[in-house]
């Protein structure tokens, strides 16, 4: 049991080369399902998962000898943190990991959107050519407003840094974060300026639903929305209402409130997601890019081979 570790997701296996030569025995079964983990979790220090289950506290009072959690990812909301912190649980994650391929992914998010890229690719296989209709906007001279300026905010400010545009940002929980890629501001300031909105913030109680139809309503310009955050932290028919009514002028969303079919299909807003022209969307793939797929476990392997737990 002594120094090992249960990879029960896919991972790069830089991890293992890394840890491994620090003292650390990996048992990698990136198949292995949620009850079979749990007849055999207690037989491990450690755990590394990406989204294949939660570590609630059932799943956290069965790893009986568990010491840490690396989670081969940005936020920590598949896990108990709370619970972890009592039973103490070191939990690692890897934000620093897929930051610049989030950011990237929100710009090009954002320029589809802007030109309309889909709708004018879909027109001309379809035989249809249509120049005033797919008149785009440019970034340069836009206030793009950022909620939450973490690895992943700062990534996408920093990446629109040459496009000259006015980049502000609110995180309820930083103060004194302004630097030569964003500007703090107030909640209020980023409703009554922005022309482009991007949420940056990781799942929780408070931002569960953030985005609803009454947050929407006070936005004093017409604006683009970019999701690549959490799916339930915007509200799918707050988006859909708001295009109705000319209040978002497009969207681009990596993460949905349901993920995944045949859920999503199921859903009763997702006939009209589908078809609206105005909502561009992706299989919550901003972070998960083949650069990215190494750098997430490099980091990971830094920050558990940094806690020296192997003594």
């Amino acid at each position: 049991m002594k120094n090992k570790i249960l990879i029960a997701d896919d991972i790069h296996p830089i991890f293992m080369e890394q840890v491994e030569a620090v003292g650390y025995q990996c048992d990698y079964q990136p198949q292995i399902k949620l009850d079979e983990v749990l007849q055999i979790i207690d037989g491990y220090e450690g755990l590394v998962i990406r989204s294949k289950f939660n570590v609630d506290r059932r799943f956290i009072d069965a790893a009986q000898n568990l010491r840490f959690v690396c989670r081969a990812g940005a936020g920590l909301d598949n896990i108990d943190e709370a619970y972890a912190a009592q039973k103490n649980i070191q939990l690692i994650n890897a934000s620093e990991g897929n930051m610049d391929a989030v950011g990237e992914h929100c710009v090009g998010l954002l320029l589809a959107l802007m030109n309309h890229f889909n709708t004018a690719d879909a027109e001309i296989r379809a035989g249809i050519w249509k120049r005033e209709a797919n008149r785009g906007y440019e970034l340069k001279g836009k206030t793009v407003g950022i909620i939450g300026y973490g690895f992943m905010g700062k990534s996408f400010a920093k990446k629109l840094s040459g496009f000259e545009v006015n980049v502000i940002a609110y995180d309820k929980y930083k103060t004194g974060f302004s630097d030569q890629y964003a500007r703090e501001v107030s909640m209020e300031e980023i409703v009554k300026h922005s022309d482009v909105l991007s949420l940056h913030v990781p799942l929780t109680s408070e931002t569960n639903g953030m985005v609803n139809d009454e947050y929407l309503f006070h936005f004093k310009k017409p604006i683009f929305l970019i999701n690549a955050s959490r799916g339930k932290v915007a509200k799918v028919k707050a988006i859909l209402n708001a295009v109705k009514q000319g209040k978002i002028l497009g969207a681009g969303l990596d993460v949905l409130e349901v993920e995944k079919f045949p859920a999503l299909g199921e859903q009763e807003w997702f006939d009209e997601l589908r078809q609206s022209g105005k909502i561009l969307l992706t299989p919550h793939v901003a972070g998960w890019t083949f650069d990215s797929y190494r750098r997430i476990s490099e980091v990971m392997a830094e920050k558990l081979i940094a806690l020296d737990l192997t003594k």
